[in-house]
């Protein structure tokens, strides 16, 4: 009996969010680093497909970067990164495509079908979903100061994402799940970072929700407190302090450029956490850091 009052309360409580979501797009960024075990990810699978049969229209984009590393080691190909994006050269791209566009994907929308929802498995590359260009990043010298650009291969940020197909697809209640790789105007194949990919599908969608998942709780403040909540102009703020440092940054700035696309929130959150896409929904204190404008 009392297990049955707690469930009934914790749906009373739900109400209101599901009010709120209902037939909204969620786009949930599901990191390489949080697909973590079969029991993990088969977790995921029905906690997506949950969202789908309870009104909310899910979007998935997923990474997949030990997997990559995995097949590479295999393959007896090194990697090198250069602020967090893997060098790309034409042999590697290759191999990065059939790991997300393959295996990864396939794996991902399986989980979720298993679970009773539809789901279909693409990348950027179908229906013209992501018009990708080449990346550029710059370093400066520390002897000169100087600025130098550096040569990443084959890494791509998009440049335009085209929704027909991912409209088509939630028009048919079918959860797009969408590997991060790009085409070029020349036809070339891009590598491009899933956080990347899943900010522009937000921002094109203008999403309710987008939602990364990760391996950390969310955003640290400059006493390592985790942070619920914050504003664009807070997190700007930290970033420029120095408090939201390393591999925080990019993630910050994707939520930042997500936002500013007309995305209501975007929220970091640890992946592993048992339910955490249910829990930032669906409860009053979420799961994760929520930035919003």
């Amino acid at each position: 009996m009392t297990d049955a009052v707690q469930t009934m309360e914790s749906m009373i409580g739900a109400l209101p969010y599901l009010k709120r979501y209902d037939d909204q797009i969620v786009v949930v960024k599901y990191g390489g680093h949080a697909m973590g075990e079969e029991e993990t990810a088969l977790r995921f699978g029905r906690d997506i497909a949950l969202l789908e049969q309870v009104g909310v229209n899910p979007v998935v984009v997923h990474g997949g970067g030990p997997q990559i590393n995995a097949m590479l080691g295999r393959l007896g190909v090194k990697s090198t990164f250069v602020q967090g994006l893997r060098v790309t050269d034409a042999q590697m791209v290759e191999v990065v495509e059939m790991v997300l566009c393959g295996t990864v994907n396939k794996q991902v929308a399986d989980s979720i079908t298993r679970a009773g929802a539809l789901a279909v498995g693409i990348s950027g590359k179908d229906g013209g979903l992501i018009r990708a260009r080449k990346a550029t990043r710059t370093v400066k010298d520390p002897g000169s100061n100087i600025e130098q650009v550096l040569d990443l291969g084959l890494v791509g940020e998009p440049e335009s994402v085209d929704t027909r197909v991912l409209k088509l697809l939630i028009g048919a209640d079918i959860i797009p799940v969408v590997a991060p790789v790009g085409v070029g105007a020349d036809g070339q194949t891009y590598n491009i970072n899933a956080d990347t990919v899943s900010g522009a599908i937000a921002g094109a969608l203008a999403a309710e929700r987008m939602l990364m998942l990760t391996d950390v709780q969310g955003v640290l403040d400059a006493d390592k407190r985790f942070i619920p909540e914050m504003t664009v102009a807070e997190a700007r703020h930290g970033i420029a302090d120095g408090w939201i440092a390393g591999g925080m940054i990019p993630k910050v700035e994707t939520c930042i450029y997500a936002v500013e696309q007309g995305v209501k929130g975007a929220v970091i959150l640890d992946g592993r956490v048992p339910h955490a896409v249910l829990r930032e929904l669906f409860t009053d204190g979420g799961a994760g850091t929520l930035i919003k404008p």
